[in-house]
């Protein structure tokens, strides 16, 4: 069976270094916010270009800090996307903020910028979270030109686009603050897991940081009210060593990607968008038998899965309680009925990503 992700051939494939990174750890003693966590949010910080990365327990945490370091909160309107993990919508409603729930753009499945033009012209919104989907940067260059102009922050969701580029600028270096989830099947992923947020603004990381350890400035005193979500050393100690290596494991990706671009070029797949740098965390394509596809591959050994498969505001915990926008998320529901996530990870071979490329044309033909 060829898996649709493999995050342990991803820690079989730099053994030494990693159980080397663990060992220092364990040897030192020194296990919460130590020289590790602090030189992995540098070395993070200095990858992305931004002044100031700050650790924390999961990507969701990073979002939710990001929203109360900004004073995101109760009553205040936040613009993002239904076509995204439910934790960028979760992390809004934690901070007891209304979620507006806006459409992708039908081609890149990013946050349709011109729904939110009008979006900005009619709402009070407090924050914008464009997601950086699949890999590939929304249009983010547009997106804070206008939430600029309205004096809105952007707060860039990057979980799945980490070493994403527009132009020579990262993803993440766009906005005010940026929140990334470092969880296994990451880019640049965990053992466990494990999230950062990274920003230009030094107030804004000294608060994120206060916030990330009960509101202290000084140990055992809370200046203002926090939380406890703080990225442990073994895991600051992994990333580390992995973030050695995202420059290749993300051009090793693209040559992946390049393999079924090649192969299935009629196939229907989200557009690349000019100028800018995918990093392929997911390979996605559509079709509108999706599920019988799923099945057929699966039985010629070729794993899939579905990146995502019911939108925010259709699932339980979230339908006919959260507002959309004047688009109603129908470009949103046409994608979530018929993308498929392919085999994505480094280690997959050229001759595995060619015996995927061959499952597809062979279930499609079947199914036609």
């Amino acid at each position: 069976m060829i898996p649709q992700a493999d995050p342990k051939a991803g820690y079989l494939a730099h053994k030494a270094e990693i159980d080397a990174a663990v060992a220092k750890v364990l040897a030192s003693g020194w296990y919460i916010l130590g020289s590790e966590v602090k030189g992995f949010e540098e070395e993070f910080a200095k990858f992305v270009g931004v002044g100031h990365g700050i650790g924390v327990a999961n990507g969701t945490d990073a979002l939710e800090i990001a929203l109360r370091a900004l004073g995101v909160g109760p009553g205040d309107k936040v613009a993002t996307v239904s076509h995204t993990a439910v934790a960028t919508v979760a992390a809004i409603e934690l901070v007891g903020a209304e979620p507006v729930l806006l459409d992708v753009d039908p081609e890149r499945f990013t946050m349709d910028a011109d729904e939110l033009a009008e979006v900005l012209k009619r709402e009070p919104i407090k924050a914008v979270i464009p997601v950086h989907l699949y890999g590939q940067p929304a249009a983010i260059d547009r997106v804070v030109q206008m939430c600029e102009a309205s004096r809105v922050p952007v707060i860039e969701d990057c979980s799945q686009a980490h070493g994403a580029m527009l132009g020579n600028r990262q993803v993440g270096s766009f906005g005010r603050i940026a929140c990334w989830s470092l969880y296994p099947t990451k880019n640049l992923g965990a053992f466990g897991d494990g999230g950062i947020v990274a920003t230009d603004d030094a107030a804004l990381a000294q608060r994120v940081r206060e916030i990330r350890e009960y509101g202290w400035r000084e140990r055992y005193i809370s200046a203002t009210t926090g939380m406890n979500t703080r990225l442990d050393e073994l895991h600051a100690a992994m990333l580390r060593v992995r973030l050695r290596h995202l420059p290749a494991d993300n051009a090793r990706r693209q040559a992946i990607a390049r393999i079924y671009d090649s192969e299935l070029r009629n196939i229907d797949k989200p557009k690349l968008s000019p100028g800018v740098t995918h990093v392929y965390h997911q390979y996605v394509l559509r079709h509108p038998l999706r599920e019988k596809l799923r099945q057929r591959m699966k039985a010629m050994g070729v794993g899939t899965n579905v990146h995502y498969p019911m939108p925010v505001h259709l699932q339980p915990a979230y339908a006919g309680r959260v507002t959309l926008g004047p688009k109603g998320c129908k470009a949103t529901e046409r994608v979530a009925n018929e993308v498929l996530s392919l085999p994505m990870f480094p280690e997959l071979t050229d001759e595995q990503a060619r015996k995927v490329v061959q499952a597809v044309h062979s279930c499609i033909q079947l199914l036609h």
